[in-house]
């Protein structure tokens, strides 16, 4: 198996701006005439040209070949002369992205932290966005405390997402180091509960909202939530895994293994250990799909033992991310 190299400027586990910043000339590969990204991320997401709304500009007395249609009727009534409605098209759209930096996203055990693949894509859907001329905003959870950052057009947006990730991450691995050594127990994470309901406050109708997440604390509880958040809303799922957590590994002898919640010893020479972390993930993955099918939002899976670009395919002729979608 060939070794995998990591993306440039990148460590695997600390963030930098540079790292980050990388993506934004990536942003071409997905940029008409190219294939779409975010049709390959949910297949829903269409140029700002089409698909958005019309907000309401004014009204003017109307003029021959107005559309019959946008007459202002009760503005005619009252001046006793046909009126139309000008509007104008939606320009910006809010794009919201989730980020999940919570205890069970600090691991990896190849090339990358799940945390790092997440800031990764997030990067990319941000330039993405500023490119599209699209609001970006997100909310990233640290497992205890969420950090909301409002929808904000152009480069201020994408930027600003950037820096809050590389801090917030160097800042959680730092934690997690000193409890490691201390052996200490993170804080006690908010419900998913919680976090669906910030979401639903903070994203203006209308919002493309991508989820980046292992999805550990996603449960059967947060379906009526979730089915609110998509009534007015386009969502989508993307799920950070990596090959430990479904006991792949050529490793065969005894680990002290820890993913951001529990620590402990697994021998990976036995074939039973394996087989109950597959076994595990197996039923966390089809938890997700189902609770993703049963309300129509699409998934897609990333890991984190592969860069980015490899996965997704910076040209028409490379394979998309991973997932068992129907295209």
């Amino acid at each position: 198996m060939m070794e995998q190299k990591l993306p440039p400027f990148a460590t695997g586990v600390e963030l930098s701006l540079k790292e980050l910043l990388y993506y934004k000339s990536h942003t071409v590969h997905w940029q008409p005439p190219s294939k779409s990204l975010w049709s390959q991320l949910n297949g829903s997401h269409t140029s700002r040209q089409k698909g958005r709304g019309m907000n309401f500009s004014e009204v003017r007395q109307y003029q021959a070949g107005d559309d019959i249609r946008s007459i202002d009727w009760r503005v005619t009534a009252r001046t006793g002369k046909a009126h139309t409605k000008l509007f104008t098209e939606e320009r910006e759209q809010p794009v919201i992205l989730y980020l999940d930096l919570s205890p069970s996203m600090r691991f990896g055990s190849q090339l990358l932290f799940k945390t790092v693949q997440c800031a990764h894509l997030a990067s990319l859907l941000s330039w993405l966005a500023v490119k599209q001329k699209d609001r970006i905003g997100a909310l990233i959870d640290m497992g205890d405390r969420l950090i909301e950052l409002k929808p904000t057009a152009r480069q201020q947006g994408a930027l600003h997402i950037s820096h809050q990730l590389v801090q917030l991450n160097n800042e959680a691995i730092k934690q997690l180091q000193a409890q490691q050594q201390t052996n200490t127990k993170p804080a006690e994470e908010l419900p998913f509960q919680q976090v669906l309901q910030t979401l639903h406050r903070m994203c203006p109708k209308g919002s493309d909202i991508v989820f980046i997440s292992d999805f550990k604390r996603l449960n059967l509880d947060g379906k009526p939530l979730l089915n609110q958040l998509r009534q007015h809303n386009r969502l989508q799922f993307i799920h950070i895994f990596d090959p430990l957590e479904m006991g792949s590994t050529d490793f065969r002898g005894s680990e002290y293994v820890s993913n951001g919640e529990q620590t402990r010893w697994l021998n990976f020479g036995q074939k039973n250990t394996r087989t109950q972390l597959k076994n595990r993930y197996i039923e966390h993955l089809n938890q997700i799909e189902k609770i993703g099918k049963s309300l129509a939002i699409p998934m897609r899976s990333l890991s984190c033992s592969e860069p980015l670009l490899s996965q997704l395919g910076a040209s028409s002729s490379s394979a998309p991310i991973s997932g068992n979608i129907n295209e």
